[in-house]
């Protein structure tokens, strides 16, 4: 089975193509550039290189937030398209799991993290299986940095992932002590293989994808759609 795995959940933009469980070719970047420019000239451009077509993919994976919401909205824009014109499964998994998975095998949990402004961050905490895949043992959810240290103060041992890490580093450092340790900066690095495994173990179980109802999970309204509820509730005309 073929998999192709986007993720542009985030300013790191991945694209991998899949084999089963082994990983054809794999294209990441961390340059802060417009995802939308860029992300259909490098899933051609990798197709191209190991000279597979859109005809010969059996499966497309989506990154499906949180993040930015104009980088998670492209990528599940996008791969809902290729699933509609191709008749292909689509299969979303939480750009959080994604991340996590870089830290499968460290001995205690992991909690991937992005900045979500407002001194909160997007966050959920994870655990290896035996089976090469994570598993959540607390929710995802947006929640303040503080708040959520206190909640993981007897974790155990946490691994803390993501390139928004480093703010917040000394923070976490002072909360949990010798029960915090931090990724290298590779692992701080969302993979779309990973994205692509995940996508097949859950095809594997389910069988089955999201459908054309599939949305992203922002975990939170953008700032504008809060506003303007936020108007309605009070009876103001925001329109």
């Amino acid at each position: 089975m073929k998999i192709l795995a986007m993720d542009t959940s985030t300013l790191v933009m991945g694209v991998a193509l899949l084999d089963d469980e082994r990983v054809l070719g794999e294209v990441t970047t961390n340059l802060r550039k417009d995802h939308s420019v860029r992300l259909m000239p490098t899933v051609a451009r990798l197709l191209e290189e190991l000279r597979v077509a859109v005809a010969d993919l059996d499966l497309i994976a989506v990154a499906s937030g949180p993040g930015s919401y104009t980088g998670v909205r492209i990528g599940v824009t996008t791969a809902k398209t290729l699933s509609w014109s191709r008749n292909l499964p689509l299969v979303g998994i939480s750009s959080l799991a994604v991340l996590a998975m870089n830290g499968l095998r460290f001995r205690g949990k992991v909690a991937p993290l992005f900045d979500a402004r407002r001194d909160r961050v997007y966050t959920g905490l994870f655990e290896g299986t035996g089976s090469g895949e994570v598993r959540a043992v607390k929710e995802e959810r947006v929640i303040p940095l503080d708040a959520w240290l206190e909640e993981l103060k007897d974790e155990g041992p946490i691994l803390f992932l993501g390139d928004d890490v480093a703010r917040f580093r000394q923070r976490i450092e002072t909360a949990l002590g010798d029960d915090a340790a931090f990724g290298t900066p590779p692992e701080n690095i969302p993979r779309a293989a990973c994205l692509g495994r995940l996508a097949l173990a859950r095809w594997r179980r389910e069988g089955k994808g999201e459908g054309m109802a599939f949305t992203p999970n922002y975990l939170q309204l953008a700032e504008a759609e809060a506003k303007w509820l936020s108007g309605r509730r009070n009876g103001k005309n925001t329109e």
